[in-house]
């Protein structure tokens, strides 16, 4: 049965991984759902397999030349890709496929007859949201695709040195997951706002959720007229984290949540 696989990324802010190569050397052409960061990325795709590509929000100083949504058409499936799905501003029920990035979370579904698709970030990790893209295979004859997710390897931290009392271990320790054993009762219940110890203190990270919630607020109590004191206290955030967000806020006019979001990233904080 005649297919064509294409690979579908998005989010790459300035990194395109050896794994992500590999992938989509393999395919037939590459769409990118925006946040490429720079003109590198794109040179560096181009040189690999035909581009299709839109502009993100972090894409605002080099890529006049993308748009910033585009419709194309491949072995007669019919396209849409925009970076952020809010912004979506039309009836796309004539697509066979949408693609949208921005969110860093991979998701795949379907309405009515048209899939949509988000491969998540394959370049720079948020917060602890895994690497993720998708080789999407098409087939002309059915008029049917098939999406495969693609974990990309995460990048390893250096383990720490064993103690005198205590044999090397040859792998770092795992991640926490879902099931790992609750807080002992005498912990303190979380605060509905982030605590000054999680939120930019050295060694402590936000989840992604409570670095959006700290984000909105202090955005709205700088539209309220709070200075960054005030605003540092009433969050339980460290200061000079909550400085940032007012500088970034500040000088971006128009900027939202995510905006904020992608540009601390960037900062690697």
């Amino acid at each position: 049965m005649e297919s064509h696989p294409i690979a579908v990324i998005s989010d790459t802010h300035g990194i395109l991984r050896p794994e992500v190569v590999q992938h989509i050397e393999v395919c037939e052409a590459v769409f990118h759902g925006g946040d490429m960061d720079n003109p590198e990325i794109l040179r560096r795709l181009q040189a690999l397999r035909p581009v299709y590509a839109v502009a993100g929000n972090a894409d605002a100083d080099w890529a006049g030349g993308l748009p910033g949504e585009l419709t194309a058409e491949l072995y007669g499936f019919r396209f849409y890709m925009i970076h952020n799905r809010r912004q979506i501003r039309r009836n796309l029920s004539d697509y066979d496929i949408v693609i949208c990035g921005h969110s860093h979370k991979y998701q795949e579904g379907r309405e009515g007859g048209t899939y949509y698709l988000n491969p998540g970030s394959c370049g720079r990790r948020r917060f602890r949201l895994p690497l993720t893209m998708m080789i999407l295979t098409l087939y002309p004859g059915t008029h049917e695709i098939a999406v495969q997710r693609i974990d990309l390897p995460l990048p390893s931290a250096s383990p720490p040195a064993p103690s005198a009392s205590s044999p090397a271990s040859p792998a770092s320790p795992p991640a926490p997951s879902a099931s790992s054993p609750a807080p002992p009762a005498s912990s303190p219940a979380p605060s509905s706002s982030p605590s000054a110890q999680s939120a930019g203190e050295p060694g402590q990270s936000l989840s992604e959720r409570d670095m959006h919630k700290l984000v909105k607020l202090v955005m709205r109590d700088m539209d309220a007229g709070r200075p960054v004191p005030d605003i540092a206290a009433r969050a339980g955030a460290d200061p000079a984290l909550v400085e940032q967000i007012c500088r970034m806020y500040a000088t971006h006019p128009g900027v939202d949540v995510d905006g904020i979001l992608d540009r601390l990233e960037r900062r690697n904080l």
